[in-house]
């Protein structure tokens, strides 16, 4: 009896980056794996699409991205002489496909709503532990690449740092489905000049105003996309949507949603973690949340019906934006407005203030180095080539205040 071999080392066609090799069995294994393909039903943008409609890529297409940027970025690394064994390729191959792992249904608009002060990289970390034993130790110098322990540092920077393949893949990707094409940046390029000193990533100098369009460009995606005005309030609506339903849940009152949905509804917030909230975490996902969101428009509860109508109904508050708070009497006054039109008592809970703050570039914490031909390092903002990253290294904030529009 012939045994029919599966290939893994397969090729897939991307929109973004063209074709995407899994060069290792192992990475076909994991995307293969439930907990990979949960993924594909995770919005990489959360409800961004009501603003930009082609914005509905998933966090699955991002993880292949990354995962292609870091090959590339190695093996740009390799021709420029830095020594990388196959088992280190292999291992940070897996660290940025893994990265996003545990984020949950709509990606960072639920953060720590369904399970308590736990962000998405701890439970990333924990779901590859998990991977790591079910395929006998193989993700081990995957894991300590993604927590930083690994030494040779510059493979945690590729994952996580100012000018990371993740943050790569992420622009180019949504200014591509997005339409903003402030976004798009130039990654091989980028990815080009990186080089290694002291087993640190650094930027070759001559890829100095690559780098700095690079965080303009992400400067602009956070204002123009990320922290659009509608966007954030849809968000924030995400947010209220949950906080309302878990508190009606603890008020005793029964609301239609799926299994996993509704334990986590009535999860105590002072219980501690259990293999079990890990397990069902993983089987949620964006379709859990909307479909009780749509259920959710004809609740008796107003606040949580008001809420779900603006998302399905795309009828969202009026806002006002300011770079500076609001007073609290202006606030108060269309709290007065919003229970006397609407004859409620808390209309304090149809409007209020989203803060959104960007640092573009971080040189205090986080500098970005740029490596000389004499092979001296210097920050970027203390090059005397750079036009623009001392003057975007200062945080910016903006406020954005929401009410009825039917108050005016």
């Amino acid at each position: 009896m012939k045994i029919e071999m599966t290939n893994k080392l397969k090729i897939i066609n991307d929109p973004v980056h063209g074709f995407i090799k899994i060069p290792y069995e192992i990475l076909f294994d994991v995307i293969e794996h439930l907990i990979f393909q949960r993924l594909r039903r995770i919005s990489q943008t959360g409800l961004l699409n009501l603003i930009f409609p082609g914005a509905t890529h998933t966090r699955f297409h991002h993880a292949l991205g990354a995962m292609h940027l870091m090959f590339t970025a190695l093996e740009n690394l390799k021709l420029k002489g830095v020594k990388i064994s196959k088992e280190e390729e292999k291992s940070a191959l897996l660290a940025i496909l893994l990265h996003d792992i545990g984020h949950g249904p709509f990606s960072h608009a639920l953060e720590n709503i369904l399970i308590e002060d736990w962000h998405h990289e701890k439970l990333s970390l924990l779901l590859m532990q998990q991977l790591n034993e079910e395929f006998n130790g193989e993700l081990t110098t995957a894991i300590e690449m993604f927590q930083g322990k690994y030494p040779r540092k510059f493979f945690n920077q590729l994952i996580s740092s100012q000018i990371d393949v993740d943050r790569l893949d992420y622009l180019k990707r949504d200014s591509f489905f997005s339409g903003v094409s402030e976004g798009n940046i130039n990654t091989q390029r980028i990815i080009s000049m990186m080089n290694v000193s002291e087993d640190e990533l650094v930027i070759d100098a001559k890829g100095i105003y690559s780098v700095e369009n690079y965080l303009t460009a992400r400067m602009f995606m956070y204002w123009q996309v990320y922290f659009h005005k509608t966007a954030s309030l849809a968000e924030h609506f995400l947010v209220k949507i949950l906080e309302r339903a878990k508190y009606l849940s603890s008020e005793g009152i029964d609301l239609p949603a799926s299994e996993n949905l509704k334990y986590f509804l009535n999860r105590n917030p002072l219980s501690k973690t259990s293999k079990d909230d890990i397990a069902r975490f993983t089987e949620l996902d964006d379709y859990d949340v909307f479909l009780s969101i749509k259920i959710w428009t004809k609740s008796p509860d107003f606040l949580l019906s008001y809420y779900c109508k603006s998302i399905i109904e795309r009828n969202f508050p009026k806002t006002i934006i300011s770079s500076k708070p609001f007073s609290e009497e202006f606030i108060n006054e269309k709290i007065r407005k919003a229970n006397q039109y609407f004859k409620i008592e808390n209309g304090h809970e149809m409007l209020g203030t989203i803060k959104r703050i960007l640092l573009p570039y971080d040189a205090e914490n986080q500098s970005i180095y740029l490596l000389n031909k004499d092979g001296k390092k210097v920050k970027l903002e203390e090059s005397e080539n750079q036009i623009l990253s001392s003057s975007i290294s200062q945080a910016k904030t903006k406020y954005i205040l929401y009410f009825p529009r039917e108050i005016g």
